[in-house]
């Protein structure tokens, strides 16, 4: 009989344990969800504007409490207004090497992490007037071809791409961020253009894409972070954590991008 009541009062003592557990794991949750509110002001690279603008209408939606500003640009020109002093919770770029120019700073707040990868693609005309069928095609004369710029990620990746294949590209202008490469292209003013994966699948019918064997040998790697000195680093820290989630993962993988 003793024993009996023993078992029964340790069950008792359990479920009540288990109940207040699942009761303070509530609460917990809840209060998180409540810290998390304001603006979010977030910098991140032009070629994450299609995803990031979805990311943040689902992350608002889940915390009506907080709303995502963002800004979007070549990252290089973001890092910059960022070691400057410009008022940011939270900085996505397109590779490590422009995310150490904020990590060397000090303006970033613990270690940068990866959410995502991309390739390069080469984007034509719909009708591809240049017939262009690999990386080799874009440096013949007479092709016009549109790149970005040798310090914004886009650009620095095309110049491993060229270097592997041991090609000389001639391009007939260089862009500040891949966005700028992308409408030369849509707006027929080149023949090819060198922009990302993501960003031939967000044209749709706006542009043919071309992939190319190099493209595999210079991957860029995208970091995030919350930028020191936040004036919202809670909400910062949740939509980072929001981006890093599986469901900011799934929204990721949707637009092209690489898992990290």
């Amino acid at each position: 009989m003793y024993r009996r009541l023993t078992t029964a009062a340790v069950t008792v003592v359990v479920f009540a344990l288990s109940a207040w557990a699942c009761s303070s794991s509530k609460q917990s949750a809840s209060a998180t969800a409540a810290s998390a509110s304001g603006t979010v002001v977030v910098f991140a690279a032009s070629s994450l504007k299609g995803t990031f603008t979805t990311l943040a209408a689902a992350f608002e939606k889940a915390n009506p409490g907080v709303k995502i500003v963002p800004s979007y640009g070549g990252s290089d020109m973001l890092a910059a207004q960022i070691t400057q002093g410009a008022p940011v919770d939270v900085f996505a770029a397109a590779s490590t090497t422009t995310m150490g120019t904020v990590t060397k700073a000090g303006d970033a707040t613990g270690t940068p992490a990866v959410f995502a990868k991309n390739e390069l693609e080469i984007a034509v005309p719909p009708a591809n007037p240049g017939r262009i069928a690999s990386l080799a095609d874009v440096t013949k004369a007479g092709i016009t071809l549109a790149l970005c710029a040798p310090t914004v990620p886009c650009g620095a990746t095309a110049t491993k791409a060229f270097a592997a294949a041991k090609l000389t590209p001639h391009p007939v202008t260089f862009e500040q961020d891949v966005a700028s490469v992308l409408t030369k292209v849509e707006l027929g003013e080149v023949d090819a253009g060198l922009v990302y994966q993501t960003d031939v699948k967000a044209a749709g019918a706006k542009v043919a894409g071309v992939n190319f064997a190099e493209a595999a040998n210079a991957v860029n790697t995208y970091p995030i972070t919350v930028v020191k000195g936040a004036k919202n680093p809670t909400a910062a820290q949740s939509f980072v954590a929001y981006v890093l989630s599986p469901a900011g993962q799934q929204v990721l993988q949707a637009a092209g991008f690489q898992q990290p």
